[in-house]
């Protein structure tokens, strides 16, 4: 398998979702957009994906305009199309027309010189369930601390 760099991470993604799948998916991008991601310019978090006659559209992406393309360059929040194949299109449009689903880019890599974003199939978080999310995380933190002391301590 490829190695691959993690150019952004959505991190609101797991703080307000359940991520139940997680599929990859190529980008239809400008020469623009591809040097600028290249070098980092990109904010995942408030994207999603909507899908549209058929086809899956990664909407409120932004990418930074790359400057050395002056007046030529793109719009940094142009819908962008993915690129899936017809089963996992299929899928996931039903997802989120028939159970209250949304899909949303969880990181955007580079994997052989080809720009990919991770989308998930995911269900909005109460926010008990956030509280409990947080909770879970700082008894996980207290044990840990206990642990490390308990070890100094020998």
């Amino acid at each position: 398998m490829a190695e691959k760099k993690v150019v952004a991470t959505n991190r609101k993604a797991t703080r307000d979702y359940h991520l139940e799948s997680r599929y990859e998916a190529g980008l239809a991008l400008l020469g623009t957009e591809i040097k600028s991601i290249r070098v980092g310019r990109v904010n995942l978090s408030d994207g999603y994906v909507q899908p549209r006659d058929g086809e899956l559209w990664l909407i409120n992406v932004h990418i930074a305009p790359y400057d050395p393309a002056g007046r030529y360059g793109h719009d940094p929040l142009r819908p962008r199309k993915l690129l899936l194949h017809r089963r996992e299109i299929d899928r996931l449009t039903s997802h989120v027309q028939e159970r209250g689903y949304t899909i949303i880019p969880v990181q955007l890599y580079l994997r052989d010189g080809w720009a990919k974003v991770e989308i998930a199939l995911a269900r909005g978080k109460r926010k008990y369930d956030k509280r409990q999310t947080i909770a879970e995380r700082d008894a996980q933190r207290e044990i840990e601390r206990a642990l490390k002391e308990r070890s100094r301590r020998r």
